[in-house]
């Protein structure tokens, strides 16, 4: 091996790690933007104008527009995973892990109600429009409404719901509340949204719980909303 391929082999780590730390940082950028304006809303000379790079230096890391929508959509949900799921699994199975899902699950969108949420606006974006950007949205949506279905499962084989639970209906109970939370939380801004998701949530429990059960045995232990936690 010659002296320059020597210094070529022991710069190339260094370059890689320079150029993933770039690609990140862009991607940190897009989903903030992505977040406010809509993936559609998101463009190249926007995110170029932003990382104060040339928009040939941001093509450098992505394929295409549609590649780094795409990008942007895996780091939402990668965000999501390790913000909501992976924290409440750990969880005893059952009730207390769906509680801990809903409840961080509600904790995300109040820190998202001064930016949007990826997937609720990427479903009015996508929802009539096919594609890849589309594909990769309802994917991991379904991921994790698959994922509440298991918990939800769970509690039912733990006993602490009912057997004849249609899991289905209640995933678009959960799911409805959530939605109800951020249209009046981000786009009515009215106070107590928050409370009153939690409320609501505390009385769908109790309606698919068994009869005579304790209900006290599955409340959380601390009461207060999700938004007050958080602070």
């Amino acid at each position: 091996m010659t002296e320059t391929s020597k210094v070529t082999t022991a710069a190339r780590p260094k370059f890689l790690r320079k150029g993933e730390q770039t690609r990140a940082a862009i991607l940190d950028v897009a989903l903030e933007l992505a977040s406010r304006d809509g993936l559609e809303g998101l463009t190249i000379g926007l995110l170029a104008e932003k990382m104060k790079m040339s928009k040939s230096g941001v093509f450098a890391h992505f394929g295409s527009r549609e590649d780094l929508q795409i990008e942007v959509v895996r780091l939402y949900h990668t965000r999501f995973e390790q913000d909501v799921f992976y924290p409440s699994i750990k969880e005893p199975r059952g009730l207390p892990r769906l509680e801990a899902m809903f409840a961080r699950w509600v904790k995300q969108v109040t820190v998202e109600i001064a930016l949007g949420c990826i997937y609720i606006s990427g479903a009015v974006e996508y929802d009539d429009r096919p594609g890849a950007i589309r594909d990769h949205l309802v994917a991991m949506v379904q991921a994790w409404r698959d994922a509440l279905e298991r918990c939800i499962k769970q509690a039912m084989e733990a006993g602490h719901m009912r057997p004849d639970i249609d899991v289905s209906q209640m995933v678009y109970e959960m799911y409805g509340l959530i939605l109800a939370l951020h249209h009046d939380a981000r786009f009515l801004h009215i106070p107590g949204s928050v409370e009153r998701a939690e409320a609501s949530f505390r009385r769908l429990i109790e309606s698919y719980r068994p009869q005579g059960s304790d209900s006290a045995a599955s409340a959380p232990k601390n009461s207060k909303s999700a938004a007050k936690k958080a602070a």
